[in-house]
């Protein structure tokens, strides 16, 4: 897969994995944490921000594998 192709992709599934993950964590975030204090909200809110790098380095790894070559 040519070089500028893989990026475009990985490019794409970067954007519609920060939308898609932000909206999920409102989400839950309202469904299961609506009466609970600002503590609660904080490490929420802090868990889930940290947790999208998980998926955004394995797309970025993915984007940045050379080629195989033929041999």
């Amino acid at each position: 897969m040519p070089v500028r192709l893989k990026k475009l992709i990985g490019t794409i599934l970067l954007v519609a994995l920060v939308v898609i993950y932000a909206l999920v964590a409102t989400i839950v975030a309202v469904a299961q944490f609506s009466e609970s204090g600002p503590v609660t909200h904080l490490l929420f809110f802090l868990v889930s921000g940290l947790l999208w790098i998980l998926p955004a380095m394995a797309i970025i790894k993915w984007m940045i594998l050379e080629p195989k070559k033929k041999s």
